[in-house]
């Protein structure tokens, strides 16, 4: 008896032994990967570390939720359709054509967050900037944060994007493509593609601002071999030493030559009707104002209003504002 009790527990020893071995063997082999603990049963996941910590993302999610129009764009640019985004936002037309059937959960800093739990999600995708709510939505479903501190950072963003969602093959493509028209466009353009200063401004209801170096549509045109004029030709660090904001700067109306250039693009977009309908007024206000009217770029009219797009955050709006320059520079639309 003493002998066969022994043996048993020799024997649950070795089987015990052999299960560490074998789940030690795993983790080594795949060390991100490991079942989702969460209670809608997504299956695999992956350790992914981000803005609002680590979390285990699924790695194949079905229903996606986007907390803003940044990771709207993004997740459409990967092929991911979410279920659940934030459609209000001005900066979510770009992609209206890819909308259909997604569910409108509210607007950007301000999700439903009743709508998002209602529509039962494997994944949520949102901007650092809602750590705020982190623990309401991971309670939800699984949520990924990623940083972005300015719209010039789009790309490696979008990248960083990309690598949590084990979609990096698909990002490279994309951006792969959004250099090949750049590459068409300089080949169109040849030599007047020296001979251009572009200069790119945003009215607001009380102010005019310039758009600098290193604003999303900034690293747009520098990826476009266009030049700035010299109160817009500023890094982001530079900006922001000078101004306090990487991207932009306001101007008064008795700097307005800092506008200048051989082509000028402006646009007015803002989020609500009465607050476009002030910009518009506004802009309305500085083309019956001499100085405006002073500018060359003005009296050889190469003035060009474009939507507000051009001040998106992905690649979808990044292809819009390269539309624009075949459109208005090259004179063709690609």
């Amino acid at each position: 008896m003493m002998l066969d009790r022994i043996y048993r527990y020799f024997y649950f020893f070795l089987l015990t032994l052999l299960a560490i071995v074998f789940v030690s063997a795993c983790n080594r082999i795949i060390p991100n990967s490991v079942q989702n603990p969460g209670s809608n049963g997504v299956g695999e996941c992956t350790v992914v570390q981000h803005g609002g910590g680590e979390t285990c993302a699924p790695l194949q999610p079905s229903r996606v939720v986007a907390l803003d129009s940044i990771s709207l764009e993004y997740l459409v640019a990967l092929g991911i359709q979410p279920i659940g985004a934030v459609l209000s936002d001005q900066y979510a037309k770009p992609i209206q054509q890819d909308l259909e059937g997604i569910t409108d959960i509210g607007s950007t800093g301000e999700p439903s967050l009743e709508k998002v739990l209602s529509l039962q999600p494997d994944l949520i995708v949102g901007g650092d900037y809602y750590q705020t709510i982190y623990t309401q939505s991971s309670q939800i479903a699984p949520t990924i944060l990623f940083g972005f501190e300015h719209s010039g950072q789009w790309k490696e963003t979008f990248m960083s994007l990309a690598e949590m969602l084990q979609k990096t093959a698909i990002a490279e493509q994309v951006m792969e493509d959004y250099n090949a028209r750049l590459e068409e466009f300089q080949q169109q353009m040849g030599n007047r593609l020296q001979q251009i200063d572009v200069s790119v401004i945003r009215i607001y209801p009380d102010q005019i601002n310039l758009y600098l170096k290193d604003s999303f549509c900034g690293t747009i045109l520098q990826d476009a071999g266009l030049s700035r004029p010299e109160a817009q030709n500023l890094s982001a660090a530079e900006a922001q030493q000078r101004f306090g904001n990487p991207i932009q700067v306001s101007i008064s109306k008795e700097t307005l030559n800092q506008a200048d250039g051989t082509v000028m693009f402006v646009w007015t977009g803002e989020n609500t009707v009465e607050a476009n309908q002030q910009a518009q007024q506004k802009l309305a206000e500085f083309k019956a104002d001499p100085l405006w009217r002073r500018l060359n770029v003005v009296q050889n009219n190469q003035v060009y209003q474009v939507p507000s797009y051009w001040i998106g955050s992905g690649p979808i709006a990044a292809n819009a504002v390269i539309d624009d320059l075949f459109k208005y520079l090259v004179g063709t639309p690609d």
